[in-house]
């Protein structure tokens, strides 16, 4: 088990994924509201659950990934900190935030202009990552 100064990094990492989910729970309620407004002044009627609005669909799915990974990408996190590695983990869970950080922008703007292969940058190498930590923390366990 690895001292708790050791597990400084992985706890940044959490702290930053979760700045993440929150800046992206940001952008989504400004993008809302902001298309609230345009269809009032445009003299239409925005519907936010049931609309086809391109830029409300791009950022509520950048929200939605993100927390559809955020248990995977956690709980690897912590096993490989805490099983393998707490330096790997920081430098792969650092890895990992970047890919999703970038998510939003290879979604871009509107979910009408998606490129599947554009999204795969970021998405592919992540389940990697996930997959590499518990593996690791997996052997680690098993070997130990």
């Amino acid at each position: 088990m690895p001292h708790l100064a050791q597990l400084r990094g992985p706890l940044v990492v959490t702290v930053a994924y979760f700045l993440l989910w929150y800046s992206l729970l940001l952008r989504q309620t400004r993008t809302k509201y902001r298309l609230k407004a345009r269809y009032q002044k445009e003299g239409k009627v925005f519907d936010r659950y049931f609309g086809r609005d391109d830029e409300m669909l791009a950022a509520d799915r950048a929200v939605a990934n993100t927390l559809e990974q955020m248990g995977p990408f956690l709980v690897s996190l912590w096993l490989f900190a805490i099983f393998a590695s707490p330096a790997h983990a920081t430098w792969l869970g650092a890895i990992y935030l970047v890919l999703r950080s970038a998510y939003p922008v290879l979604l871009g703007k509107r979910v009408s202009n998606v490129q599947s292969r554009r999204v795969a940058l970021a998405t592919l190498p992540s389940y990697a990552i996930v997959f590499a930590m518990l593996g690791g923390a997996a052997w680690a366990a098993i070997v130990d």
